[in-house]
């Protein structure tokens, strides 16, 4: 089962955020068979990190709880609130395999949280630029709760336009990189 992990850090952490930053790989390390996508979402100057997401391949919603709240910036209170929902690869494919490659400044995550009847099911016409798309879904994966993009845009505007706007009750922007131990 695939679920979607999104931290967001808490004002002021940066410091403590970059004390932990090897333990935090560490943990991330015994899960590498397991993920699909990872990488910080950022200001918009993409200078300082916002928060975290991780998509990860795990066998249940309790394994992706532990997954998320056992994460060494969680325990230590880097982040305000976690979000951790079942998600569903549209693209059948991990981050690593995104032909646009892991550099650039264009890459963004778009959050789109459901209101209503299900949107954005299929996967867009310019599915070149996603680097991971799919429904955010309740634990028992029966109901639609929003959708999750990681792409490569121009600029947020552009990003934001991979979903139906009005069809959500929020559509959230953030700037994300490809994340992972610098090699």
């Amino acid at each position: 089962m695939e679920f979607f992990c999104h931290h967001r850090d808490r004002p002021g952490s940066e410091e403590l955020r970059f004390e932990l930053l090897e333990r935090h790989w560490s943990f991330m390390d015994a899960y590498a068979a397991e993920m699909i996508a990872r990488g910080p979402t950022l200001t918009g100057d993409r200078r300082t990190p916002t928060g975290s997401v991780h998509i990860v391949d795990l066998p249940d919603a309790a394994a992706a709880r532990a997954f998320a709240f056992e994460e060494p910036g969680y325990q230590a209170g880097v982040y305000r609130d976690v979000m951790v929902r079942r998600w569903r690869d549209l693209l059948g494919r991990t981050m690593w395999d995104f032909p646009g490659g892991r550099d650039g400044d264009d890459r963004y995550l778009v959050l789109g949280l459901g209101a209503g009847e299900p949107a954005d099911l299929s996967v867009p016409r310019d599915k070149d630029e996603l680097i991971a798309y799919g429904p955010l879904l309740s634990d028992d994966g029966a109901a639609w709760l929003g959708t999750a993009a990681l792409l490569r845009a121009p600029d947020p505007d552009a990003a934001g336009a991979v979903l139906t706007r009005d069809r959500y009750a929020d559509v959230e922007v953030h700037a994300w990189q490809f994340g992972g131990r610098p090699s």
